[in-house]
């Protein structure tokens, strides 16, 4: 697709050679005489170009410059000037122009100048794209739940994400979303556009985990072969996600306090105090109450974190968002597997919303993922579900079908349901197996063992 560029200059001859210049190079060129021609066209349709003239009969080109950028940011703007308005051309760039050229133009300088600034606009527009894809599933309406548990955390969330809060604790059992809400935070506050760091403290050595914090100093230890910036100096005007704190040392439990406090910090082996502003947002699964009591989490640090503390309640108590997480991921599942999203059968709901869900809605989302695979009917049933729901989960599964006091024959039974699904279906044996769950040649098997019929080489069977 060609590059739309905007001519903006007085002078009908450079109009008109610069217009051709552009067009031979393959660009789509459109030309103004006067300021006001000049921001009609950027409102009728965006170029990715201006090249703009300072002195203009009717608009300073300063003014211009300013009310392009208001409405269309990412337009590059190149200055054309004079050599007297230099002065006024570098205040141009200081306001947002992309570069300026001296009048007479040089038309090989143009095509260089012209070309980085395209390149410049679509990097922007790449990293715009890369960063609201990125960030799109962590807002807080992306957070699924109607319950009223959930709806006063997200509330909470939202005053805490708006505000200049700089410390927040999330609590919360394993697998109820704490990095989701962390995200959310992060991407909803003023924040956004810095960086988000996350780093799990569980499973790491002391040393390791100081270093990926505070970085080091080139010799700091004897793998130090370079200096390298820590997490936390990443995570200047962002935010650092610090998971499962209460699995943090004592050692280093202190020296975040100093940072908390002090918003400063040394990396390993240097002297220079490092100042950082950054949001620290920490998560437990932990009583971190009983740590204190224990004597295996600080009570300063405990009490610095609890300043805003936001606790994610588990899945146990708020059954009916349940439902709508199930769907949620049945939607999710059926996009990733490439199959249409099966129909949640009343008793599998029901079965869903009874279970306990220890491991909350990690747990829930892994069982989705499995019916997923297991499913093949269009419906996702109590057949799909592990064990541990149908029979465990706190209320039994009812039966399909009463057993009679006398009993049955089973064959009977199964070759008669059989012949219902060949009746029913009007003998396709396709339709037929998928009405039992089974494989067209299980099917086949019981209709030859059972004497229904003949195949006569399709999908119909022959009474």
């Amino acid at each position: 697709m060609p590059s739309r560029v905007l001519v903006v200059d007085d002078e009908r001859l450079i109009r008109w050679s610069l217009e051709q210049t552009l067009v031979k190079s393959g660009c789509e060129v459109e030309t103004a005489e006067n300021g006001e021609a000049a921001l009609a066209a950027v409102r009728r349709e965006v170029p990715d170009v201006v090249l703009l003239d300072l002195r203009l009969p009717d608009l300073d080109g300063i003014q211009i410059l300013r009310q392009i950028k208001d409405m269309q940011p990412n337009v590059q703007v190149i200055i054309m000037t004079a050599y007297a308005d230099i002065n006024t051309a570098v205040e141009a760039m200081r306001l947002g122009a992309y570069d300026y050229l001296s009048k007479p133009i040089d038309f090989e300088n143009l095509e260089v100048t012209l070309r980085n600034a395209l390149e410049t606009r679509q990097l922007r527009e790449k990293v715009e794209y890369l960063r609201e894809t990125h960030s799109y599933p962590f807002h807080f309406d992306r957070i699924i739940g109607m319950s009223r548990p959930i709806r006063d955390v997200i509330a909470l969330a939202r005053k805490v994400s708006a505000s200049g809060a700089t410390t927040v604790l999330i609590q919360g059992e394993s697998g109820t979303g704490k990095d989701l809400l962390a995200k959310a935070l992060h991407y909803e506050s003023e924040r956004a556009d810095e960086p988000f760091m996350e780093i799990a403290c569980t499973a790491i050595p002391e040393a390791l985990l100081e270093s990926e914090l505070f970085g080091h100093e080139r010799g700091a230890f004897t793998d130090a072969k370079a200096q390298k910036k820590g997490l936390l100096e990443l995570a200047h005007r962002g935010t650092i996600f610090l998971d499962e704190i209460g699995d943090m040392t004592p050692g280093l439990q202190a020296k975040l306090l100093h940072v908390l406090e002090e918003h400063r910090f040394r990396r390993l082996g240097g002297t220079k105090d490092i100042a950082v502003d950054m949001r620290v947002v920490a998560a437990t699964n932990k009583e971190l109450r009983s740590a204190v009591d224990e004597g295996t989490f600080r009570k300063d640090l405990y009490y610095r974190l609890q300043v805003v503390t936001i606790t994610i309640p588990p899945l146990r108590e708020r059954r009916e968002d349940i439902p709508l997480l199930a769907r949620h991921f049945l939607a999710h599942f059926s996009r990733e597997f490439k199959k249409p999203p099966p129909r949640l059968s009343p008793e599998a709901e029901r079965l869903l919303t009874a279970y306990d869900w220890p491991g909350n809605v990690r747990e829930l989302r892994n069982v989705i993922e499995r019916a997923m695979i297991l499913e093949e009917t269009g419906e996702l049933l109590p057949v799909h579900l592990p064990s541990e729901i149908t029979r465990l989960g706190g209320v039994a599964p009812a039966p399909v079908f009463m057993l009679p006091r006398t009993g049955i024959v089973l064959e009977e039974v199964e070759r008669d349901f059989v012949r219902q699904a060949l009746e029913q279906t009007r003998g396709n044996q396709t339709h037929a197996a998928r009405l039992l769950h089974l494989t067209r040649d299980e099917l086949r098997y019981r209709v030859k063992k059972f004497g229904l019929g003949r195949s006569n080489g399709d999908d119909e069977l022959v009474n």
